[in-house]
């Protein structure tokens, strides 16, 4: 009697979780739906431009500065979710005090608020005129109508997705790791730089990268307090919005084209370094 190979057995045996083929194919058509289809779509329309006239639309000084604007802005609030998203998943992990539900709630505020409704409201506070605004302007800062109006509100947009993607790696360190770093002799900013943050590395690269990622894409909240004007404070959606009103399809289309291309090799580098500090660093893994 011929015996099976183990390699034959293993394919045999049933999948741990039921119906893995199904689940497979349904998440593959779901995926090719919603993703694939559209971004063919978008591929296949840019290239009937032609290398000649896509150029041409990348390099236009109001495509680029719209550019320039959206990306920019998205990575400085990103980098600014980063830093104050990790002291807000620490106060809320390692300190009790009143009222700690109330915020822990409030962080989630930007993914129930429409768009729209958060920049209304951050228009209304950081208007010339508003609560916030009234004291600033006197100071000679102006943050409704500007480039820093739209940082602003990326900000508050993307917090959210680094405290969420930080608090649950940084609920699994233990304590006994700063005692011991303490033990060892190092102060608090060494025990802070050189044995939380590294292993923390890889969850606030993923946050960062989600936060940077809605940066760039977000239009709801911003073309209120941005001001949106043409190579001060026109965001790259904005300009595919008004390009659309214009009938101008292949602009459009390149420009969006032009997003997906960089917004993809952005990613693509962060999800690289993010691989490497996982495979370097125990927590997050």
């Amino acid at each position: 009697m011929k015996a099976h190979s183990p390699t034959r057995w293993r394919f045999k045996r049933p999948s741990v979780i039921p119906g893995f083929g199904m689940a497979l194919g349904f998440t593959l058509t779901w995926l090719t739906l919603l993703i694939l289809i559209p971004l063919s779509g978008l591929a296949v329309r840019s290239s009937a431009l032609g290398w000649e006239k896509f150029w041409s639309i990348a390099l236009d000084p109001r495509t680029l500065n719209a550019l320039r604007i959206s990306f920019g802005s998205a990575f400085i609030a990103a980098i600014v979710n980063a830093i104050f998203g990790i002291i807000l998943a620490w106060v809320l992990v390692r300190y009790r005090f009143p009222g700690k539900r109330i915020i822990d709630a409030m962080v989630d505020l930007p993914f129930a608020l429409p768009t729209a409704v958060a920049g209304i409201a951050l228009t209304t506070l950081y208007a010339p005129n508003g609560w916030i605004g009234q004291f600033l302007t006197p100071l000679g800062i102006k943050i409704a109508f500007t480039p820093a109006g739209i940082v602003v509100a990326l900000i508050f947009v993307g917090l959210p997705f680094v405290v969420r993607t930080v608090q649950p790696v940084m609920e699994e360190i233990d304590k006994e790791v700063e005692e011991a770093a303490a033990t060892l002799g190092a102060n608090r900013f060494q025990t802070i730089f050189r044995v939380l943050l590294p292993g923390l590395a890889p969850a606030v690269l993923t946050g960062f990268a989600l936060a940077f990622a809605r940066g760039v894409g977000e239009y709801g909240s911003v073309i209120f307090i941005a001001g949106n004007l043409p190579f001060k404070s026109e965001i790259a959606p904005l300009l595919i919005v008004i390009k659309l009103e214009e009938y101008n399809y292949s602009a459009a289309t390149g420009i969006a084209a032009i997003m997906l291309i960089i917004s993809f090799a952005m990613l693509l580098v962060i999800n690289l370094i993010q691989s490497w500090s996982r495979r370097r660093y125990g927590y997050g893994a």
